[in-house]
């Protein structure tokens, strides 16, 4: 045997090796046991003369929607009815994460108030609303706007254009006109514009120590563009009111009892625990911050805006990430009051065509894609926020 030769250790002495198969074999074991419990099923299915697959999916529903987003009728496929429900879905989660954020926060700084009643008040609220289950207040919504608000005869109409009745929120909006879809592309030019404002005051400050209002000149950019836009084309004002006929509104918005009871339950119930992410992520940032910051002469909003907040962002978005799963998953609790969403037009989909298995399937899928595309976004925003050690 020459020097420079070594012996050849045996595939099960080798670690690294013994890994790989290790793993090799959990995986075949994995597939041998999906392969048997799908195969199980199929002769079952078969044997009791059930049809599988997903062929439903182009078949005439026959079945109306109380809500959609966009035009659907009873000889449209189960397939646009299922997307009938998980554009329901995701309005009630996309409005409701947004004002749980907005209402979560506000009352987290509440209840680090240096006022007593405020302070208590926002206590007060964290515990109620966490003690009581969300279901049991969606039952409690939906019970207030059928049981207590009266017929559209007698609904109440605290301003002018709002009326509130067993019937939903009616509320007037703009008339349909060209000039909106430049106003909206006159926002969205500012949003961009605010991004690289932002990218550019932050280069221009860590050059020269110089600082510019960017919230200011970010609040121009957002309201002014489509302000300017606005008038640019004429300003138009028309307003689609909604007025009694017969025995119901006609024209304007309508938000229904069902979205109304779904929306409110999840944002009052997701807003309390919110509201104790914001305020965790809050102390957690030394007081010692707070002092170095004041004692160098940045004002209250800088020191929040430059000191407290950019610190306890990065405490505050993995719990607020589980908060807005949580959220997107509690609105399945549709089905008990009556509100369209993705599960509640599954289920009435399984009903009729009897294929429960593919229903529970795409029930599961389209969570998931839910879950991992929140968590994919909030993770991205998350790596942005992180402290990047030197």
């Amino acid at each position: 045997m020459n020097k420079g030769t070594t012996k050849k250790i045996p595939f099960w002495l080798d670690p690294q090796k013994r890994s790989i198969m290790a793993q090799i074999g959990v995986l075949v074991m994995f597939g041998l046991l999906v392969w048997y419990l799908v195969s199980n099923t199929l002769g079952h299915l078969e044997k009791q003369s059930i049809a599988t697959g997903f062929g439903f999916l182009s078949k005439e529903s026959a079945f109306e929607i109380g809500e959609s987003l966009i035009s659907y009728s009873a000889a449209d496929t189960y397939a646009k009815a299922l997307l009938v429900g998980v554009l329901n879905t995701l309005k009630v989660a996309f409005i409701g994460i947004v004002i749980s954020i907005i209402l979560g926060a506000f009352i987290g700084t509440a209840r680090l108030s240096g006022n007593w009643l405020v302070s208590k008040l926002a206590g007060i609220y964290i515990e109620v609303m966490q003690d009581i289950p969300v279901l049991l207040q969606l039952f409690f919504w939906y019970t207030i706007f059928y049981g207590t608000l009266p017929s559209p005869r007698q609904a109440l109409n605290p301003i002018k254009g709002l009326f509130l009745c067993n019937r939903g929120v009616v509320f007037a909006v703009p008339d349909a006109n060209p000039a909106h879809k430049y106003i909206f592309l006159a926002f969205i030019l500012g949003c961009v514009l605010v991004y690289f404002l932002g990218k550019w005051a932050k280069d221009r400050q860590e050059r020269t120590g110089k600082s510019l209002p960017v919230f200011r000149l970010s609040a121009v950019l957002l309201i002014g563009l489509p302000l300017l836009t606005w008038v640019v084309l004429g300003a138009p004002s028309g307003m689609n009111s909604p007025e009694l006929q017969g025995f119901n509104f006609e024209g304007g918005m309508t938000l229904s009892p069902e979205f109304m009871a779904l929306l409110l339950g999840l944002v009052l119930y997701t807003a309390a625990f919110v509201a104790e992410v914001v305020r965790a992520g809050i102390q957690s940032v030394d007081k010692g911050q707070r002092e170095a910051a004041t004692s160098i002469g940045l004002k209250p909003a800088q020191v929040l805006s430059l000191v407290i907040l950019p610190q306890a962002l990065r405490v505050i978005m993995p719990p607020l990430t589980s908060q807005m799963l949580n959220l997107t998953k509690n609105s399945s609790l549709a089905v008990a009051i009556g509100y369209p969403d993705f599960v509640s037009v599954a289920n009435t989909t399984i009903n009729q065509t009897g294929q429960s298995i593919e229903g529970v399937a795409l029930i599961m899928a389209v969570y998931l894609i839910f879950s991992l595309s929140t968590s994919a976004f909030m993770n991205w925003y998350n790596k942005r926020v992180s402290l990047v050690e030197r």
